[in-house]
């Protein structure tokens, strides 16, 4: 098969191929393993990280891509919850130990021994990915194979934060950045909070456009004080000013919930800007995302059925998987980014 694969840390900006097209044999699955043929698979701001070497690959050469979308092609002797010709995909959560007191509270995302995909084992770019079944999910009938790749990433990871937030309906709620689990983000709480307004923050112009045409309430940039003050807040950006900024807006008791998985450090003396009484006093919270569970999902895919929610995609083809992550670097992006496999 074909893929994609980083081979080394490498600078995106400078480097001509920070990914090489390399020629593996097909997988094979071992009892409880399905192939999938890829059809489609999202591309992630942590594939920036895991080629700049801000989140580090357990092995090179590795194949990245975490939202994976695809048909069953071969199963395992053992298999029972997926056929040949099933539609299916894989997300972040690759596997876990499902034994530790972590996994037994449903927290595998916290699990000392938590695989990632495409991180940890081989992803999405390519051809064929395998996986264990119970890591595999079935796929919405209702949508295409690109729009559904950015929700087992995006929409799950997006879904989490909302969960970490805890929003209310009518509460006032931010968005810091305007991406691709961000826009998912704002139509997931349009469908569960519908009283609520929702505030979105972003540097870009035409994404304040965008976020104001899905809905949101409010856009301006990342420093604007907003007309109303917040009761939570979800950043999906991957530096550290623009979340830090946002704090002085929440109301008491308010909490920002950061869904990245690295930060840079380009702007880390943000942190020494920090005012306690106006930031973080009054018993605000900062609160991290780590990861995704099973369940979150399985409750996502079916959310986004029940209420029709469909990411905003660009498509690239295979050859161009280099050209999709320079885009997502340099802010050329509106919504998600789908490398498309099959033609």
């Amino acid at each position: 098969m074909k893929a994609w694969a980083i081979e080394k840390i490498s600078n995106i900006s400078k480097t001509q191929n920070f990914l090489n097209l390399i020629e593996l044999e097909d997988p094979v699955p071992s009892k409880n393993e399905i192939i999938i043929k890829v059809y489609a698979c999202g591309i992630c701001h942590t594939e920036i990280d895991e080629i700049e070497g801000r989140v580090l690959p357990s092995f090179f050469p590795i194949i990245p891509g975490h939202q994976i979308v695809g048909e069953v092609v071969e199963v395992g002797k053992e298999v029972t919850r997926f056929k040949v010709g099933d539609r299916a995909g894989a997300g972040w959560i690759y596997s876990c130990c499902e034994k530790c007191e972590y996994c037994k509270r449903g927290l595998e995302n916290l699990c000392l021994n938590f695989k990632a995909t495409g991180k940890d084992a081989h992803g999405g770019y390519a051809e064929y990915f395998k996986i264990k079944e119970t890591f595999a999910f079935h796929l919405p009938k209702t949508f295409s194979y690109e729009e559904l790749a950015p929700l087992f990433c995006a929409g799950a990871i997006g879904y989490r934060a909302i969960k970490l937030a805890s929003p209310k309906d009518e509460q006032n709620i931010g968005l810091v950045g305007f991406g691709a689990s961000a826009h998912l983000i704002l139509k997931l709480i349009k469908a569960l909070f519908p009283f609520s307004k929702i505030f979105v923050f972003t540097r870009d112009p035409e994404k304040r456009k965008f976020a104001l045409d899905l809905g949101a309430f409010w856009a301006g940039d990342i420093e604007e004080e907003p007309p109303k003050k917040l009761h939570c807040a979800i950043d999906t950006t991957p530096v550290w000013k623009p979340p830090l900024a946002v704090l002085k807006f929440l109301v008491p008791g308010g909490r920002l919930v950061i869904n990245a998985i690295r930060k840079e450090n380009k702007d880390k003396e943000a942190f020494l800007s920090l005012d306690y009484s106006q930031d973080l006093w009054l018993e605000k919270e900062i609160k991290s995302v780590a990861n995704v569970t099973r369940k979150d999902i399985m409750e996502f895919l079916k959310l986004a059925e029940t209420f029709n929610i469909k990411p905003k995609v660009k498509i690239y083809p295979f050859e161009k998987a280099e050209q999709a992550i320079k885009d997502i670097k340099e802010k050329k992006i509106k919504g998600a980014n789908v490398l498309k496999i099959v033609k």
